[in-house]
């Protein structure tokens, strides 16, 4: 058996998102930053993307989604060591069911190996062996769903899992992003050059939008369960967020 990663200290990136009635009428919110930080730039596997959660098309059942490694080419998606996730991070949806902003339940997914041989495990939904962003630990379960990557786990009536790289669902003007926060523009390339576009702030008229993300790829996490297995008795607001960390 593979050795897997035990503790995991500081977070190196962490999404935010908060689900209304995930039970019944579920509400989506959106968080999504791209390459922030140096630590996630020397390392992009650690670099968290965008969460999502919405309800499954099965009723009662909820779908969570943590996108990780931001443009990842389709040469690099299709090459196993670059198509692959960092064996050493631990990545967690972390879950509030009562109100209190402190996660009650966390999913934990975790991975051994490396390239085509890499292989995912899926711990919880459980109680989290630590509260909180630092000192994150692997849970002392045994996992619920195991295989390897780009293939779908588990079973459809309880826990389904996938990891592997995706196309990146998010939209994004970058040059417009670089015009509005002229501190984060890159010093040399295409994204250099002066703002010209018209308006303030300035956007790009209705319609000539750029997405500067099409044709890119992330490595993505998703977790379809019973919404059951995350609330505390009954249906109601959750809060969920996720954490990747070391």
């Amino acid at each position: 058996m593979s050795a897997r990663p035990t503790k995991h200290g500081r977070v190196l990136a962490a999404g935010l998102l908060v689900a209304a009635g995930v039970a019944g009428a579920t509400a989506l919110a959106i968080g999504s930053d791209h390459q922030d930080t140096p630590d996630v730039e020397l390392n992009p596997k650690m670099d968290m993307t965008d969460l999502y959660v919405f309800p499954s098309p099965t009723p009662g059942r909820v779908v969570l989604v943590m996108n990780s490694r931001a443009f990842l080419t389709p040469a690099q998606a299709a090459d196993p060591v670059q198509g692959s996730f960092d064996p050493d991070l631990l990545y967690q949806f972390k879950i509030d069911n009562n109100g209190d902003f402190t996660e009650d339940r966390v999913i934990q997914v975790s991975f051994t190996g490396e390239g085509s041989a890499q292989q995912v495990q899926l711990r919880g939904p459980t109680a989290p062996p630590v509260i909180g962003a630092m000192m994150n630990e692997v849970a002392d379960v045994a996992p619920v769903v195991s295989g390897g990557l780009s293939t779908a786990l588990g079973s459809p009536g309880d826990i389904q899992l996938f990891a592997g790289p995706r196309d990146d669902p998010f939209f994004f003007d970058l040059e417009a992003a670089f015009c509005i926060l002229p501190d984060r523009k890159p010093v040399t390339g295409e994204l250099s050059g002066p703002c010209d576009l018209p308006g303030i702030p300035p956007f790009r008229p209705a319609g000539q939008a750029v997405n500067y993300v099409n044709g890119f790829n992330v490595l993505s996490i998703a977790v379809e369960l019973p919404s059951a297995l995350l609330e505390s008795g009954a249906p109601g607001r959750l809060n969920i967020w996720s954490t990747i960390s070391r």
